[in-house]
Order: structure tokens, then sequence, then C-alpha cells
């Protein structure tokens, strides 16, 4: 049985965050750094505007080469899914893994009471509280 199933226990509290008029290698760059799978783009006042996955990056740069545009100064908000669940950190991480998997989204951005971003939850930080279940040990050995 999980010892906490809620999100703050298991989020990342420094999420790589960027914001839209960010240039899109400069987000690819923090998505390689980082080994992640998109980041988080929030406004000046830390709230979340979107997300940018790696599938995003990815579509921004065939589009560019298509069109032959230079991919280089393209700004993050031209490529970024603006639609952005965010939870609190007093929820159920139970409760926010199915809503992902309903929605096939990998990360999500956990705010505050003012809409401000402070952490992140991920598909990886959910796995990782598994290790809170009864699994036999002899799977998390040395790794």
């Amino acid at each position: 049985m999980l010892r906490s199933v809620k999100v703050r226990d298991h989020m990342i509290r420094r999420p790589v965050l960027v914001h839209p008029e960010t240039e899109l290698f400069e987000a690819i760059h923090q998505i390689l750094r980082h080994k992640i799978s998109g980041v988080t783009v929030i406004d000046e006042n830390r709230k979340t505007v979107g997300m940018l996955s790696e599938l995003d990056c990815l579509k921004a740069i065939l589009s560019a080469t298509y069109y032959q545009e230079e991919v280089g100064t393209i700004p993050v908000s031209d490529h970024m899914s603006p639609n952005v669940e965010c939870v609190s950190a007093d929820e159920d991480i139970i409760l926010v893994a199915q809503s992902m998997l309903e929605h096939k989204h990998r990360r999500r951005p956990v705010v505050d009471d003012h809409g401000h971003i402070i952490g992140q939850l991920t598909c990886r930080g959910i796995l990782k509280a598994v290790k809170d279940f009864d699994v036999p040990k002899r799977y998390f050995e040395g790794r």
C-alpha cells in the first residue's frame, strides 16, 4: 500500500520551465539536457500557459523543414499545447494518474491556490511511488 497518495509527496519540486518567447531550440536543449519528455511553459507571474513536448518539437521541426523556414528562432508559443490541466499538491496521485491516462498526458503542473507553479507530477514520479507498494524488493535492488 502507498504510504502517501498526495501529489506533494511525489512531485518534482523544481521542474524545467520555459517562457512562451523562448526559442524552440533552447527548449529542445533543455529537454535533452535534463532527459525529460517535455517542459512547462509559464508566464512572467509563474502561471502555466502551456506545455511543450518532444512530439511538439518534432512536429515544429518537420513543419519548418517542409516550409523551408528557420527553426531556431521559432518561439515556443507557436508550438506549445495551450490547454493545460493543472493539479493541486493535495490531490490524490491515483486520481491524477487516471486522468493522465484518459487524456494521454505524461505530466501535470502542480499549482498553489493562486495558480502559481510549485512543481510537476510525471508518469515517472507515479511509477517511483509504486516502490511503496508490496512489490518484491528484488525488482528494485541495485537500481
